[in-house]
């Protein structure tokens, strides 16, 4: 077990909640975590992503105090993993939740609830967060998977944590369930909590994470905003005859490049009025013009593969 005191504490920005600096664990030969350095900060919803088997857990158990790094340090809230004092500001579900599987749901969070000295209340509060107050009175045994993770992001809520860590929250969720989890998560962001997540589903944490941390093979290979790490949007039409719209684009947006099938311009979505308006006053026919931007999963492909080649 891992005990620290408040004295261990460090001085932390009125931003940052949670600092990694070279945040190393290791299994015999085998690397599992390599000299991690990120940062989460207040207020919003940090996305960690990668495959399974990349270190995404084995990180947030380390955030937590469940297990040891090897080398590096961890801070949460300015103070070392599993401080008593930070433990009342977290609320956690890493991987599959736990429960007494002859308990409702209801009795579960209440055992909980008992043994954090919170009152019925907040367990009711919890169910009806996350939707399970109509089937709050039945066994957890009888619960199908994704209820069952349900019931684990309940469990995280109960005293309205400052910072949720989730750890693959939407896993076995259908996509109504992904949906409102997806709510439930940008509404606690919202109300002025901080959320660390983890997942390998790259298109849901595109539509709600504020940053995000990339790691595959234990190494952090990028972290930055979804808006960043995706780069800007390009704009790509097809109109004939070719040679007059290309002369058109050129001379109203100043770059612009022949491709397979079409021109593409280097310039974000605010130029595709403009593109289209050159291309019919030069008299070609417009029959496509599209804004395309990269996904997260497209980046995420390519830092992986960029990293694979580099350790061949």
């Amino acid at each position: 077990m891992i005990t620290s005191t408040v004295s261990n504490s460090e001085p932390v920005t009125t931003t940052e909640i949670v600092r990694t600096d070279a945040l190393t664990k290791s299994y015999g030969d085998q690397l599992a975590v390599d000299n991690v350095a990120l940062t989460v900060r207040a207020g919003e919803i940090y996305g960690f992503l990668g495959p399974n088997g990349a270190g995404k857990t084995t990180t947030l158990r380390m955030l937590v105090g469940l297990i040891r790094p090897s080398s590096g340090t961890a801070r949460v809230f300015g103070c070392a993993p599993g401080d008593p004092e930070t433990l009342t500001r977290l609320g956690v579900l890493i991987e599959s939740p736990g429960f007494y599987p002859y308990l409702s749901g209801r009795d579960n969070l209440r055992v909980m609830a008992r043994y954090r000295r919170l009152p019925d209340s907040a367990v009711e509060e919890a169910l009806d967060r996350v939707a399970l107050t109509a089937r709050g009175d039945d066994k957890f045994r009888t619960y199908s998977h994704g209820m069952k993770q349900r019931l684990g992001v309940g469990c995280a809520l109960l005293g309205n944590p400052d910072l949720l860590i989730l750890d693959e929250p939407t896993n076995g969720f259908d996509p109504a369930g992904m949906a409102e989890m997806r709510e439930l998560i940008t509404d606690l962001a919202a109300h002025g909590h901080t959320v660390l997540l983890s997942s390998h589903l790259l298109a849901e944490v595109q539509e709600i994470c504020d940053r995000v941390g990339v790691i595959n093979g234990g190494k952090l290979l990028a972290e930055s905003t979804v808006a960043e790490m995706r780069g800007s949007a390009t704009v790509f039409v097809r109109a004939e005859p070719e040679t007059i719209a290309f002369d058109a684009v050129r001379a109203a947006v100043g770059s612009a490049a022949l491709t397979t099938g079409g021109i593409r311009i280097d310039a974000g979505a605010e130029a595709a009025p403009l593109v289209a308006r050159a291309i019919v006053e030069a008299g070609a026919d417009l029959h496509e013009l599209r804004i395309d931007e990269r996904s997260l999963e497209e980046v995420f492909f390519e830092l992986t593969t960029t990293e694979a080649e580099a350790g061949k």
